[in-house]
């Protein structure tokens, strides 16, 4: 296994994923194009929420407004991301790519000269939607260019680039914003986009598009848009009446959406790969169950460590970070046993190891030691490695080629879902035991046995996801 650590990123730069061949220049240039372009979409989103006190401060937006900075900004990505791969597949991955990573751009140089805090979320939509079209294409492309047989070394990448994003986006944010200002952030994404721009341009030579023939369907698409964005600004609402409300409407308007593309000659959601397609709809279940039993315990971990145990923001920090850079260094690794080993023994093993660490979690006293959080965080960020590159390597896997964009754009769907999820549950949670009150000493015990409660729920979704894990089936020539 020393030898596989020590190999992961770079010698998949000289051995494995990028042999020299024919074709290998496209390969490493689509590769190094899509693994950074990837990369900012996290940066962004972890680095900007280090800016939102100056950001408050500067145009005095209220704590509503000042969220939703972050949150139109998923928001916007998740409403478009499977509408926008199944356009991929019909007009032309790089296409939808290029025309993101310019829409991204663009959006972020004006966010630097926002006027007011509306301006700026409306600019935030706009690096959403831009970044949607990335991320969906992106997976597609990776998935198009590599053989199958190199295909989990190439996603360990794909994913390691996610967790260096949020690893070092507080950091590069916070320092931006401490010496430069926060509009600093968003210029700084404005030339790293034209340096991916210039690459896509000179050495991604090649269009992939698998669907011919078919017609894009916008009844559909804006069906699929308005119900997840009422299910998404329903579960924000929470505990308020109205979040159900909008969360009923959003699953209602799912129910009829299915039925609708049930019926469509050219659906963009292809039913049948629900229907018939064990591998691709248990893993997408996998993927949804373990990211809502991950997402939110970094923000737990970080509200136990600033007032249960008084540390300071960097402090907790500096803890915080163990998680996501396990999940950097072992990504890459994962992905290469995924292409010698079934993926489903090593995606199921991984939420195992995570079911632990939450389960260890479960147990959080105010006398716990710092160093074994770390411990903790540090066999959680290994759990999530070893199962999401090859989860993602399964699902890319189960489908035929002419649907790599949709089954990338179900892939970032899922993450999304799963991510809302998880707040969800720990926003109802708090809601119960908390109420309206703060997080004050007198109101420690019972943060600290809300925070258990939800770590219990975690573990049993994370329990209930190694049974969708192992049941998927195998991928066909797999051992």
């Amino acid at each position: 296994m020393g030898r596989l650590i020590g190999k992961s990123w770079p010698a998949l730069f000289r051995h494995g994923a990028l042999n020299m061949d024919s074709s290998a220049q496209l390969r490493k240039y689509t590769l190094i194009v899509t693994v950074f372009s990837t990369f900012l979409n996290p940066f962004m989103l972890s680095g900007i929420n280090v800016a939102l006190p100056a950001i408050q401060k500067e145009f005095g937006a209220s704590a509503v407004a000042l969220s939703w900075v972050s949150n139109i900004f998923l928001l916007a990505q998740a409403v478009v991301m499977m509408p926008l791969g199944k356009a991929a597949d019909l007009y032309g991955r790089k296409k939808v790519f290029t025309l993101g990573m310019a829409v991204f751009g663009l959006s972020s140089f004006l966010a630097g000269f926002s006027t007011s805090i509306t301006v700026l979320i409306a600019l935030r939509v706009g690096q959403g939607l831009g970044m949607a079209m990335v991320v969906t294409t992106g997976l597609a492309i990776l998935t198009s260019v590599f053989p199958a047989e190199k295909r989990g070394s190439v996603l360990g990448l794909y994913a390691a680039a996610v967790y260096i994003g949020l690893s070092i986006g507080p950091f590069v944010g916070g320092l931006l914003t401490q010496h430069l200002g926060w509009r600093s952030i968003f210029w700084l994404i404005s030339p790293l986009t034209l340096v991916a721009l210039f690459m896509i341009g000179r050495f991604m030579t090649q269009e992939w598009k698998d669907e011919a023939g078919g017609r894009f369907d916008a009844l559909g698409s804006g069906l699929y848009g308005l119900a997840i964005a009422a299910l998404i600004y329903g579960a924000s609402l929470l505990p308020r009446p109205a979040a159900a409300g909008l969360m009923g409407l959003g699953l209602a308007g799912l129910a009829v959406f299915v039925l609708v593309e049930a019926r469509q000659a050219h659906p963009v959601l292809e039913i049948s790969l629900f229907r018939h397609n064990q591998t691709f709809v248990f893993s997408g279940l996998a993927a949804l169950i373990n990211y809502a039993a991950t997402f939110a315990v970094t923000f737990l971990v970080s509200l136990y460590l600033q007032y249960i145990k008084g540390l300071s923001p960097q402090q907790a920090g500096l803890i915080l970070i163990a998680q996501p850079i396990m999940q950097a260094l072992f990504s890459p690794l994962a992905g290469r046993l995924s292409d010698r080993i079934e993926p489903r023994i090593l995606a199921s093993v991984g939420m195992a190891v995570t079911a632990l660490g939450l389960f260890q979690l479960v147990l959080l006293k105010p006398a716990m030691s710092v160093v074994y959080i770390a411990a903790i965080l540090l066999l959680l960020g290994f759990g999530f490695a070893l199962f999401s590159s090859p989860n993602m390597s399964a699902i890319m896997g189960s489908v035929q080629k002419k649907h790599y964009g949709l089954a990338s754009g179900v892939v970032a769907t899922m993450r999304l879902l799963g991510q809302m999820l998880s707040m969800t549950v720990t926003t109802v949670v708090f809601a119960v035991f908390l109420g309206r009150e703060a997080i004050t000493p007198a109101t420690f015990a019972a943060f600290l046995r809300s925070t258990q409660t939800i770590l219990v729920i975690f573990t049993l979704f994370c329990l209930t996801g190694i049974f969708f894990s192992l049941i998927r089936g195998r991928l066909t020539g797999r051992p």
